[in-house]
């Protein structure tokens, strides 16, 4: 192996080498790390990662990480003709909604989300005929169709924010039941809710979160809003990805529980080496499912490229860039 190959793949490595041994990151990654920056540059692309990527995939190959409202600004400003969504299906498709023109590829078809599987055009609409004027919020872990259905949408990290902005005293508040249970009791507006959940965030209890604070008695809980309501109750904090960072690199903690999906803890603990981060290891199986080599393949076969139904992208498109706007 050349110096100038050695060199760099210490440069590649070093982010991630105090979650893995050098050994195992030349096995298992190292190979697939460079043949996905090579494609990169032939065919023009440009990798979105999710805060809940793995750390070979979010911090050796991504060139744009965040949380949902992150990557869809991001998406906004790309100048590659190619974007690949190291994330979920309803990611690639706000992707593709605000750059009709790209080419937009997501490595597995089948990363979807409970949430955005949840709930339907149809379910909305008997929603809005139930309550009519009353306006449509949507979370973005939602298909096409049924932003396209709705008034605006909305992020974990802005949806109080853009609640509070319309001025009205009730929301329909669709589709994450939790999420919209939590803006009720921090807003004091009446939320129509629809039954659907994270199959990650839901799986926590309030007995599991006073069960680590009795083991770890110095511990800072923060809390996806995803949470049922009596978890993010027991919480010292609750946020977004982004802003569980954020509020992270403020107040620096000792020492962190993240209530969330626990690869967000692996990639966190690369930026805040000082902060020990208890792992409740909670994994999002559709997350699992985009793999390095699968980034890799992606590449190399331009598949899958995620694609809009025409009659659906004006509506939806105005959705999303609503919130974006907001």
């Amino acid at each position: 192996m050349s110096e100038t190959l050695i060199d760099r793949r210490a440069s590649l490595y070093e982010p991630v080498s105090h979650l893995m041994h050098r050994d195992d990151w030349e096995r298992l990654y190292a190979d697939d790390i460079e043949a996905v920056l090579r494609l990169k540059q032939q065919r023009d692309a440009v990798i979105l990662a999710h805060n809940y990527q793995t750390p070979e995939i979010f911090h050796c190959v991504a060139d744009i990480r965040g949380d949902s409202l992150a990557l869809a600004r991001a998406a906004q400003t790309l100048s590659q003709s190619v974007i690949v969504l190291a994330g979920v299906h309803f990611m690639a498709e706000t992707a593709k909604l605000l750059n009709p023109e790209k080419t937009v590829l997501i490595p597995d078809t089948h990363a979807g989300c409970s949430l955005a599987e949840g709930i339907t055009a149809g379910d909305v609409r008997a929603l809005k005929a139930a309550h009519p004027g009353v306006p449509v919020v949507t979370y973005v872990n939602s298909t096409a169709a049924v932003k396209a259905e709705s008034d605006i949408c909305c992020t974990s990290g802005n949806a109080r924010r853009l609640v509070e902005s319309l001025g009205v005293p009730k929301v329909i508040m669709i589709p994450d039941e939790f999420l919209a249970r939590n803006i009720e009791a921090e807003t004091g507006i009446e939320m129509v809710t629809w039954p659907a959940h994270c199959e990650v965030h839901e799986r926590f209890t309030p007995q599991e979160i006073r069960q680590y604070r009795r083991i770890h008695k110095d511990v800072t809980v923060i809390a996806h809003p995803e949470c049922p309501p009596e978890v993010v109750a027991e919480a010292d904090y609750s946020g977004s990805t982004a802003q569980m960072q954020d509020y992270i690199a403020r107040k620096q903690p000792e020492k962190v529980l993240l209530v969330t999906e626990c690869s967000m803890s692996d990639n966190l603990s690369v930026l805040f080496p000082a902060t020990s981060f208890v792992r409740p290891c909670n994994l999002c199986p559709h997350m699992k499912r985009i793999t390095l080599a699968g980034i890799r393949r992606s590449l190399e076969t331009m598949e899958t490229p995620v694609s809009v139904p025409e009659h659906l992208q004006p509506r939806a498109r105005q959705a999303v860039e609503r919130m974006l706007a907001a």
